[in-house]
């Protein structure tokens, strides 16, 4: 890990759009149209949102069977294979999510990565809840990339749980790539997010200061700014945040996909209310003197046994969200 002849600069881009559920043909050309425009800005890493090829809130009423049927095995399933044509055509490292089944039958919320030097790497969800047959993940995901930096993947909900990224940034992570499927979420609590009227999204062109209105407001861009930033930020890492955009099945998602320096600065951001990309060139060796790491290089380890202690009221994601097992 510290042996690399680390890039002084590195151009990354981050892709919102609005998936259809089930299609992955349609999604699929959909991740091909911005890894083409990407690579006319020689982007050399570009991430795109949580379970974008196959769709995602639909998910959560669908039989084993039917999961099973939109699920394909890593890394030789069509839609890997799709990825690594991509990646290699346009020397780019391409990440985007799916549904994985594999060999013993079982299931999983993985975000896949495709190299331009022909490997994979594929991080599953730890903290999935959108459907009870989804298994979690159980391991973290931090690796070397062709470009001379290290990257970590957490997923969505993944994000939430601070020492998932903490873990992420002592294992090397320069780079996390956060996807998301997030925004307009029902909730019960009035403090956190909420849903976005269908009709606010339909009427997007006509009467754009209403979307506008609920993409930066509260049950978007205003909550991610209480929590997104501190994960840069106190761990010392660029953020790729990616989100889905627009209708995703009875809610509507909001974007404002970004891109997050080390310091917790918003490097770069859309709060488009469509499909879109941002890309930026970003510094790593801002790493290394950012408050973030300072604060890491600090730490005193033998204070911290009671965080892996369990407090015997530990539940699941889907407990959480749903109320259920």
């Amino acid at each position: 890990m510290e042996n690399f002849v680390m890039p002084k600069k590195i151009k990354v881009a981050t892709v919102q759009f609005e998936h259809a559920p089930g299609n992955k043909k349609r999604n699929l050309e959909k991740i091909r149209f911005f890894v083409r425009e990407a690579a006319k800005q020689n982007v050399e890493i570009i991430a795109f949102p949580e379970c974008c090829i196959t769709g995602y809130w639909f998910l959560r009423n669908l039989s084993r069977n039917e999961l099973s049927s939109l699920a394909e095995p890593l890394f030789d399933g069509p839609s890997c294979r799709y990825l690594m044509e991509l990646s290699q055509k346009y020397h780019m490292t391409i990440g985007a999510g799916l549904i994985e089944i594999d060999k013993s039958g079982k299931i999983y919320k993985p975000y896949v990565v495709a190299m331009p030097d022909g490997s994979f790497k594929s991080h599953r969800k730890l903290h999935p809840f959108v459907n009870r047959h989804i298994e979690c993940g159980n391991e973290y995901t931090v690796f070397d990339t062709p470009h001379n930096c290290r990257i970590g993947i957490l997923i969505c909900y993944d994000n939430n749980i601070i020492e998932n990224a903490r873990i992420n940034a002592l294992q090397g992570a320069q780079i996390l790539i956060a996807p998301h499927q997030t925004g307009g979420c029902r909730t019960n609590d009035p403090n956190i997010m909420g849903l976005i009227e269908r009709s606010v999204w339909e009427k997007r062109f006509s009467n754009p200061e209403l979307i506008g209105n609920e993409i930066s407001g509260p049950k978007g861009r205003e909550w991610l700014m209480r929590w997104l930033p501190s994960r840069a930020h106190d761990n010392g890492m660029y953020v790729i945040f990616s989100n889905g955009i627009g209708v995703d099945d009875d809610e509507v998602r909001t974007g404002n996909s970004m891109i997050i320096d080390p310091y917790g600065r918003i490097v770069k951001e859309t709060r488009k209310a469509d499909d879109d990309m941002v890309i930026a060139e970003i510094d790593l060796s801002l790493i290394a003197k950012s408050t973030g790491r300072g604060w890491i290089s600090t730490r005193r380890p033998a204070l911290y046994d009671e965080l892996i202690r369990s407090t015997g009221s530990e539940i699941s994601a889907r407990q959480m969200i749903f109320g259920d097992n």
